[in-house]
């Protein structure tokens, strides 16, 4: 079977868990006999045309405008060269079985092409602009709610990464329970055995309890949840320290709130690091946090789970149903700090005890979270879409009708031409 991911995000370009999920899922899938074709943004001097363990790769500036345009714009600019380039990829090599297309940044050029090409859409929403800003207050986001809408509406199915989105997707967007199927981000347990290179010096302390978290520095993640938090932990643990890794429109804050609260001496601010970095945070750190305000999923607990970092996340979204509290890590209240604080002393307290929730959570990851099985779980609604009744009645009658309006041009082009006066 031939599958045409599409997704805004692909690495090295990395702003969330997009790009990885993508990523991850294309690979599995290849492995599973299945021949992947990702198109995706390019741009930052990255190769336009690439094979990414098996993964075939393509690569594409949005057509240029206006830089004082808005986000929405920039969208549509994309996908005008996501669809010019998926036709031409498409003509060249024939067409394929499914399109896969992975939240509304595609939307446009998704659906374009798979009524151009009669090919069955299926659809994966990772997270929703109601979730995220608990509402739609500015017309932007409800330009781009109606954008999610109409993806989710094109699609044969739609895939989301837990119970919970699929309720919120049922609540926003009015889907009926048939068209919605629940597959799980994964984690790949190798990326976890990876050595990476030694940690800077402000960053190693052997004798410092590290405090960590890596995600989106956006309101949502609740990183402010933990910087409140952070004066009851250091009371009670001197040596306790905060490394926080990422970037994002809230960062600013963060950093300002850090001042304002006489914490610059215990929180450590990274920026961007890469995989094999965040692999050395996770081992150096006693506890790694994840305080959400909206979590759809939350694979960055998957990663904690996979290198042995015990875990404290908040009791919402995904993250709700990944952990079970006091088997595989603690849970908060959402936006408590005072429980998030106590919860991270209990770890800090005792490290047997945090230890063997680490090891119940390493278990639970290798056994439910493989990227293997969530690509035959996926596999299995390619296969129910494309062998569908409904699809193949859908591209008959798409060939019938482009059969006859070959011979309505022929016919027409046989006739003798006849002058018309206005």
């Amino acid at each position: 079977m031939r599958v045409l991911m599409l997704a805004w995000e692909f690495p090295p370009r990395s702003v969330g868990g997009l790009s990885r999920h993508v990523f991850e899922l294309s690979r599995a899938l290849v492995a599973g006999g299945y021949e992947v074709e990702v198109l995706t943004c390019g741009g930052n001097k990255m190769v336009g045309r690439e094979v990414m363990d098996g993964i075939g790769v393509w690569r594409v500036d949005p057509y240029p405008g206006a830089k004082e345009r808005d986000f929405i714009d920039w969208v549509q600019r994309l996908n005008f060269a996501l669809l010019e380039k998926g036709a031409a990829i498409t003509n060249r090599y024939g067409k394929f079985d499914i399109i896969h297309a992975h939240d509304w940044l595609v939307t446009f050029a998704a659906r374009a092409l798979k009524y151009i090409y009669t090919t069955p859409l299926l659809a994966t929403i990772h997270a929703t602009e109601f979730g995220r800003n608990n509402g739609l207050h500015t017309d932007e986001q409800r330009q781009i709610s109606d954008i999610e809408w109409w993806l989710t509406y094109e699609a044969w199915q739609v895939i989301c990464c837990s119970r919970y989105m699929l309720e919120e997707l049922q609540h926003v967007f009015r889907l009926p329970p048939d068209k919605l199927t629940v597959i799980p981000n994964g984690i790949r347990i190798e990326v976890a055995e990876e050595e990476g290179p030694p940690l800077p010096e402000n960053l190693y302390d052997p004798l410092a309890r590290l405090i960590f978290y890596v995600g989106r520095l956006v309101p949502e993640k609740g990183v402010q949840v933990m910087l409140e938090a952070a004066p009851a932990i250091i009371s009670r643990f001197s040596r306790a320290r905060f490394v926080i890794a990422g970037t994002g429109p809230f960062e600013e804050y963060l950093k300002t709130r850090t001042r304002e609260m006489g914490l610059t001496d215990k929180v450590i601010f990274t920026g961007y690091i890469d995989e094999r970095t965040k692999n050395e945070l996770y081992r150096s750190a006693s506890v790694a946090v994840f305080p959400s305000l909206y979590e759809p999923f939350g694979i960055v607990a998957l990663e904690a789970m996979v290198i042995g970092t015990p875990l404290v996340v908040s009791s919402c979204g995904g993250l709700d149903e990944i952990v079970d509290h006091e088997v595989e890590g603690l849970k908060i209240y959402p936006g408590d700090a005072g429980s998030l604080a106590d919860q991270v002393c209990r770890l800090l307290e005792d490290e047997q005890w945090a230890a063997s929730l680490a090891e119940r959570a390493y278990a639970k990851a290798l056994k439910k979270y493989s990227w293997e099985k969530i690509a035959e779980k996926t596999s299995e609604v390619y296969r129910e879409i494309v062998l569908s009744p409904e699809n193949r009645e859908w591209q008959q009658n798409a060939a019938k009708e482009e059969v006859m309006e070959k011979v309505t041009l022929e016919h027409r082009e046989g006739q003798e031409e006849v002058p018309y006066f206005v």
